[in-house]
């Protein structure tokens, strides 16, 4: 059975048609070249110094948990830009069930650990995360203009 987190729609999830997709399989030694691909697509779009730092370091955060808490033999990254958003997914083989929707409450004020997915919220317009047998996927939405929301669907 598939335990829904507040997400994407069942049909909003993956890249319209025709838009070029960005998409490579990656394992905890290749997250420099996820910071790559993803701060490529963010100049691409045309986002300024500060968003695509902003996109980097949200993409590295759900990437390392990907390929540290889910699937250390490789999780994938699909990135593609339309409509001036720049939307990211991250799928991992990694099964779990998260109380509450994951990263919505803040860590406690002396954490060392627990804080990937609550930044990335934090710093992504759009943010959803779903779970199930076959893993566990997340995806960001960013813009330029930093309007925030959630995705079509998403309660």
């Amino acid at each position: 059975m598939t335990r829904e987190v507040p997400g994407p729609s069942p049909g909003f999830t993956g890249p319209p048609s025709g838009v070029p997709v960005s998409r490579m399989t990656f394992r905890l030694a290749d997250l420099p070249k996820v910071r790559h691909v993803t701060e490529d697509a963010a100049r691409g779009l045309g986002l300024g110094e500060d968003a695509v730092g902003d996109v980097v370091v949200a993409v590295n955060e759900v990437a390392t948990n990907a390929v540290t808490h889910g699937d250390p033999d490789g999780a994938q990254l699909v990135v593609w830009c339309a409509d001036d958003s720049m939307v990211v997914e991250i799928h991992d083989r990694g099964t779990w069930t998260p109380e509450g929707t994951p990263g919505e409450a803040a860590p406690a004020p002396h954490a060392t650990r627990g804080m990937g997915l609550w930044l990335a919220r934090l710093l992504a317009d759009a943010f959803a995360v779903r779970t199930g047998p076959g893993g566990s996927t997340v995806t960001m939405r960013f813009t330029g203009s930093g309007a925030g929301g959630r995705f079509p669907g998403e309660a």
